[in-house]
């Protein structure tokens, strides 16, 4: 066997340890006196004292000599042990003694200390196997204790051993350990991080002397997350990305704005100004919620386009919107393997750690529906959450711990080390292209001011914030290590600081002398053809379909690979589906929805439906997605309908929804030909992603100019199936409903329904989507449509008696519903022949839909009355909506409501119970006409 020179070892060491060993054997350890021993000729060796290839590579810490004693090789097999004990340790835990944070110095743990190995003083001049270690293969235990503490324990802590993946794990230590974490990083290099951190620095400065105590949200303190940034573009340009989505909150946001994504400072001063208040009554947002976008162009030349979501204050929340604009990107491009796009999200230490929808965004990360290929995290760790400290605001560790959920590193660094932040950023972003998968950058650092630019944080903190006032700028500190180098000079450094201050004094004084509000991105690139206001401006379109497409449409809705079998209920379902066809059966609601997303898909318009259980459908009636049942096999009904077809994506979602609901808006941002649906397992559980509601479907066009056609749809009515699984608030949505913000409808045919869809995509109309659908209706014989009403027509806001002309005189009393309630009341009235009562359906409650109501009232006699009838409790439902706008009148008619009694809960939880309500609703709807 071949044998590796003693050189590997270092000779001069080796030298050392002989001359020892001939003045005095004993101060040497006694593996090594053995083997002087043996090569001396003092025990079955050769008899000549030299250096040379003596040790077999198979164990590279044992002396080898012929007749070594075996408690000799023991002893250096439990000293082996005990060092590759030590490495791992020093992986996994290294990063508790690594120095962190700019405020403090963290006592080195006695868990790391060499004595904690059980490895005394003697053994650190002894040879040992540098196992998965790159470098010489054998070393020092002294040197390999060095180096795992310079690797692990300095500026940087890295968790990664918890990641299963040997080749992720491997990979990680082979970027880490030959360097010891630690960047070269040439002068040019260090001169463009020296800028970025005077830009960084300067900017806040100057704002902080020009607009005393208004609210900015300083940086100061975290002033290194701009050349992070700055690194992390231009690695992402040299990995081949063409966009990039930031999300952040609002801390840093403005710096951001300017010196990353190169937003004008005039444009910010022009904002803090704020001299046009008419432009902005009852409108906009705060200046560091505003978005922008602009083309970045690296240093070799790659270009790509940034895009910084607006966000409001709910910090965390714009995380999955971010999210959902990258994967519309992605699929605009036709970027299956996710990597022309990318996502960058800011955090806040306390929101990170607090906030539940980071962990809903985070388990979005690898799920096929939702991957983007890896976002890159950077936690901006400021220490404290407004006033809070950690000990009060997270019970673990790091404000990161809770990304150990995915098999991604973590890495810690000292925000006020900017190579050491280099160093992370470089490996991150490797790590990220290299396998595809989320990463976490944790950036100790400090908040210089309060809160906000008003507040005083020494209330709370007043031993932080003493240390604080006493400390320099990030910039300071590193022209100081500059210097040291000899790679600037402080004239250099200083003419950076007048350069910069000059560019923004000009830009403050053209602010000053300009005209006019700030500028709002909207309108551009994908969104040129379509648009918001009001929806009257928008004419309606022809939403119908002819029979024989609907007929060739379905018939391939039920054609299925040979050889695939599903379940025998489906097959029946499919057949049912068949008949429908050949007319003989009428369409019920899922095969009309099947039908508008089918015509939809095979003219060229991407769907993607998401939500819980969607593919099947909560109430077993979709079907979407065919399993068969034999093998592992799946087929996607609308995976067949036309050779040059769009894509139809039906993704079951994890059980989230603010999370889902939050990343199907985002990506309604960046599809805005496409038709997006998410759907909620029960209408009302979308109360648990109301902040994305309120923040951003309802209120985005207004805050920030930004328009989604999202379509929700939410299963609604009560069926005595308790509180939870009855109402879809309508009363909430009404409530948010104004300036045309949003489209509430309730429709009561499957045709409805179908052309409803239709009409969400073929108008230029982008507004969202709110559709009431129905639970207990989806199989009701009654509730069906024709092929024919496929073919004729649009959506119908108001339908109203069909037989209003024949009866028109005798109608005493117009009751006014919508959705399911229509048919109790149909039915009620049919069997007791009640011809003096009309009965109106209002199939969208927002906006208002008053010409088609006043049509549809016109046959009856002037001051027959409107009676609103509804399920829900009289301060639930649409009454609340409609009695605040039409009060004692509704279009010059005498206007009242029919409804339950007011409760604080939306249904009874016993069925039985609710049907005697409901009988009890529907016989007061018609008291008093007798």
């Amino acid at each position: 066997m071949s044998e590796p020179s003693l050189h590997s070892l270092s000779l001069g060491y080796v030298e050392s340890l002989l001359s020892d060993y001939l003045s005095d054997p004993d101060s040497v350890p006694h593996y090594w006196r053995e083997y002087f021993r043996q090569l001396s000729g003092n025990g079955s060796g050769n008899g000549s004292l030299q250096i040379g290839p003596t040790f077999e590579s198979s164990t590279l810490f044992r002396p080898i000599g012929t007749g070594a004693s075996e408690a000799a090789s023991e002893e250096a097999r439990l000293l082996q042990h005990r060092v590759d004990e030590m490495v791992r340790t020093f992986r996994i835990r290294g990063h508790i003694a690594a120095q962190l944070d700019p405020l403090g110095q963290r006592p080195f743990p006695p868990e790391l200390e060499l004595s904690a190995f059980q490895i005394g003083p003697e053994s650190l001049r002894a040879p040992v196997a540098a196992r998965n270690l790159p470098g010489p293969d054998v070393v020092t235990i002294g040197e390999l204790y060095d180096r795992m503490r310079s690797t692990y324990c300095r500026f940087i802590g890295v968790e990664f051993m918890h990641i299963d993946d040997l080749q992720a794990r491997s990979w990680l230590q082979a970027r880490m350990e030959p360097s010891q974490n630690h960047i070269r990083l040439d002068r040019d290099t260090q001169l463009r991080i020296l800028r970025r951190l005077t830009d960084a620095s300067v900017f806040e400065s100057f704002i902080q002397k020009k607009y005393i105590g208004a609210k900015s949200f300083s940086l100061e303190g975290a002033e290194s997350l701009i050349p992070l940034l700055d690194l992390a573009m231009e690695k992402a340009g040299a990995h081949g990305v063409r966009e990039i989505v930031l999300g952040m909150a609002h801390r840093g946001r403005l710096n951001v704005l300017s010196n990353i994504l190169g937003k004008d400072p005039q444009t910010i001063f022009r904002e803090f100004e704020d001299d046009n208040p008419e432009q902005f009554r009852g409108g906009g947002d705060v200046k560091y919620h505003l978005g922008h976008s602009s083309d970045w162009v690296t240093a070799a030349g790659h270009s790509i386009h940034l895009s910084m979501c607006f966000n409001p204050s709910h910090l965390e929340y714009i995380n999955p919107v971010a999210l959902g604009r990258v994967r519309a990107k992605q699929d605009h491009q036709g970027d299956r393997e996710r990597r022309v796009g990318m996502v960058v999200l800011i955090h806040g230490d306390a929101a990170f750690a607090g906030e539940g929808v980071v962990q809903e965004t985070l388990n979005l990360s690898e799920l096929p529906g939702y991957t983007v290929g890896g976002t890159l995290h950077v936690v901006v760790n400021n220490q404290i959450g407004f006033t809070t400290s950690p000990y009060q605001g997270r019970s673990n560790t790091y404000a990161t711990d809770i990304a150990k959920m995915l098999q991604i590193p973590i890495f810690h660094v000292n925000g006020e080390d900017p190579e050491a932040v280099a160093q992370v950023v470089d490996v991150a972003m490797d790590f990220r292209e290299r396998f595809r998968r989320d990463v976490v950058i944790d950036m100790y650092c400090y908040r210089r001011r309060g809160h906000n630019e008003g507040d005083e944080p020494a209330f709370t903190h007043p031993r932080m914030y003493k240390q604080i006032r006493e400390r320099q700028p990030v910039s300071v500190h590193y022209l100081d290590h500059l210097l040291q180098l000899g790679g600037v000079t402080r004239e250099e450094a200083e003419a950076l600081i007048h350069e910069e201050e000059a560019e923004l004094e000009e830009a403050l004084q053209s602010a000053r002398r300009a005209e006019g509000g700030r500028g709002i991105q909207s309108g551009q690139g994908l969104w040129q053809p379509f648009r918001g206001g009001r929806q009257s401006d928008v004419p309606d379109v022809d939403t119908g379909i002819d029979e024989a497409t609907s007929r060739a449409l379905l018939e391939r809705l039920v054609t299925y690979p040979e050889g695939f079998r599903p379940h025998p209920k489906i097959e029946r379902l499919l057949e049912t589906r068949r008949q429908m066809a050949g007319g003989e059966h009428l369409l019920d609601w899922s095969t009309a929805e099947a039908l508008a997303l089918a015509s939809l898909a095979a003219s060229g318009t991407r769907i993607r439906m998401t939500g819980q259980d969607v593919e099947r459908g909560t109430f077993s009636q979709r079907h979407a997605v065919l399993h068969d049942v034999e093998r592992d096999a799946q087929h996607c009904i609308f995976s067949t309908l036309a050779p040059d077809q769009a894509p139809v994506e039906i993704h079951n979602s994890p059980l989230s929804e603010a999370g889902v609901l939050g990343f199907e808006y985002g990506y309604s941002l960046d599809y805005p030909d496409g038709l997006i649906l998410w759907e909620a397992q029960f209408g009302d559980f979308f109360n648990a992603a109301q902040v994305i509601i309120d923040q951003f479907l309802c209120s985005a066009e207004d805050k920030w100019h930004r328009l989604s056609g999202l379509v929700l749809l939410l299963p609604h009515g009560f069926e005595g199936q308790g509180p939870e699984h009855s109402s879809a608030r309508l009363e909430r949505w009404l409530t948010m409903s104004a300036e045309d913000n949003i489209q509430v409808t309730y429709p009561t045919t499957p045709a409805q329904y179908f052309h409803l869809l239709r009409r969400q995509v073929l108008r230029p109309l982008r507004k969202p989507l709110i559709v009431l659908t129905p639970k207990s209706l989806l199989r009701s014989p009654r509730v069906t449509s024709t092929l024919a009403d496929l073919e004729r027509g649009t959506f119908r806001r108001v339908i109203g008696e069909p037989s209003a002309e024949e009866h028109a005189g005798e109608v005493r009393r117009i009751l006014l519903c919508t959705g399911k309630l229509y048919w109790e009341l149909l039915e009620h009235a049919e069997q007791r022949g009640r011809l003096d009562v009309a009965i109106v359906r209002l199939e969208q409650m927002y906006p208002q839909p008053d010409d088609e109501l006043r049509q549809a009232f016109r046959p009856y006699p002037a001051g027959v009355e409107v009676v609103w009838v509804q399920e829900e409790p009289r301060n639930m439902g649409a009454w609340p909506f409609l009695h605040l706008h039409s009060d004692q009148e509704l279009l010059g008619r005498p206007f009242r409501g029919v409804y339950r009694p007011e409760s604080a809960s939306p249904a009874t939880g016993s069925s039985a119970s609710h049907r005697i309500e409901q009988a009890e609703l529907i016989a007061s709807a018609f008291a008093g006409l007798d």
